[in-house]
């Protein structure tokens, strides 16, 4: 009769062990989002022409999911969709269609900048965000 007990217990805790690294990756995840989750604005220097102000809106959903926008306040555009988002182990990268933009992204340890590269319709060029208030 005992047998049959423990074989149940062991499966039972099994079955919790395998539900608790589940959940935590997860909690884990959701942590991480509300780091990047803000405003964030820096200056693309195209050379030969004027540098450009870029801002770039990251808010997140109550799954954790992330979203986005782009303005670029010298051009006067704004609400650029974000099509695209992720943000794991302090590297950000995000897309944006209409525009044909690429960005990746490392965030610093402070979690105040992040540096990294804007590639746009074939040309790239580096591009540090900083927070802002």
């Amino acid at each position: 009769m005992k047998k049959p007990r423990a074989l149940s217990l062991a499966v039972y805790a099994g079955f919790a062990l395998i539900l608790t690294c589940g959940i935590m990756p997860t909690r884990a995840t959701a942590q991480d989002t509300q780091m990047i989750v803000g405003d964030w604005s820096g200056t693309l220097n195209p050379g030969g022409q004027p540098k450009k102000r870029i801002v770039v809106h990251i808010s997140a959903a109550q799954d954790g999911s992330l979203s986005g926008t782009i303005d670029y306040p010298d051009q006067d555009t704004s609400g650029i969709e974000i099509t695209a988002i992720t943000y794991r182990k302090s590297t950000l990268h995000f897309e944006s269609t209409p525009s044909l933009t690429v960005y990746d992204g490392t965030m610093s340890q402070d979690n105040s900048k992040i540096t990294g590269t804007i590639k746009q319709g074939g040309g790239s060029l580096d591009l540090n965000l900083r927070r802002t208030p």
